[in-house]
């Protein structure tokens, strides 16, 4: 299972480049069996690829009562990986502003995000790593399109929007349930989340029912929606702003300009010839 895994994160790594000579990345460890799966492959691949770069675990403790921080601490320890414990009460803030019956997950994430961000700039670290896995992007595609009504997901590579950070997700090709294997097999000392877990009805249980749904009939679905991703036809969407920036839709508007410029008419002609 781990040479599956590492199969996977070695692909993504390599079209991508999310790991690249003398990098220090930070690894963001919750708990989960993800992040500790994240770790170790992280770990496995500074013994493979040919240059070094260096890791750094960091977990924030964000005030849910009884969270075990100790667990993770020795965890990273007990593996030798530089490790730091970040503290701050964003729990607090996340119950009193989110509104009753509303998911917390959207809040939380965001003031994580935050504050992982600035800990990244004040570590030296030139990349965050994130355990986001295949089945986390089609759900999240398939979220934005149903509930967001937009086409989007969680791209391997991502320059955050303030340019500060460039955040990679390792896992990006792994799916979940040989993420779930190798950690069961590794007996990672799994943190639960009692926060948002604790909550019914959430639309990515949704999401996760529907695929599993499917999946029943068709066992290739999900490797199919990951192609998808990464098979996108602009041709026959419907934003045109995109299709105008790869030259699939004019760049003019006839109601406002009835005479189309001069490099749109030499497209035309060029696009009748033969016919």
């Amino acid at each position: 299972m781990e040479r599956r895994l590492l199969r996977e994160v070695m692909r993504a790594n390599k079209q991508w480049h999310l790991i690249e000579p003398d990098d220090r990345v930070m690894v963001c460890l919750s708990g989960g069996k993800d992040s500790y799966a994240l770790l170790a492959l992280l770990q496995k691949l500074q013994t493979i690829v040919p240059f070094r770069f260096s890791l750094v675990a960091v977990n924030l403790d964000q005030g849910h009562p009884g969270f075990p921080q100790h667990m993770i601490a020795e965890h990273c320890e007990a593996v030798g990986v530089e490790h730091k414990m970040l503290s701050v009460d964003t729990y607090s803030i996340v119950l009193e502003k989110t509104p009753e019956g509303k998911a917390y997950c959207s809040m939380c994430s965001r003031l994580r995000r935050g504050i992982l961000y600035n800990a990244a700039v004040e570590l030296g670290c030139t990349k965050i790593a994130l355990g986001h896995h295949r089945d986390d992007l089609i759900e999240t595609a398939l979220l934005n399109l149903f509930y967001a009504g937009k086409l989007g997901s969680m791209p391997p590579r991502l320059q955050s929007d303030d340019g500060r950070n460039t955040i990679i997700r390792p896992l990006a090709f792994c799916a979940e349930d040989d993420v779930a294997a190798y950690a069961g097999e590794m007996k990672f000392p799994i943190v639960p989340c009692n926060l948002c877990g604790s909550q019914d009805g959430l639309h990515r249980q949704k999401i996760k029912l529907l695929l599993s749904e499917l999946e029943a009939h068709n066992p290739k679905i999900k490797g199919n929606m990951l192609a998808a991703l990464g098979n996108i036809q602009v041709s026959h969407l419907l934003d045109l702003d995109l299709r105008r920036a790869v030259g699939e839709a004019p760049t003019w508007d006839p109601y406002l300009d009835p005479a189309p410029p001069a490099a749109q008419v030499a497209k035309s002609a060029d696009s009748t010839e033969g016919e």
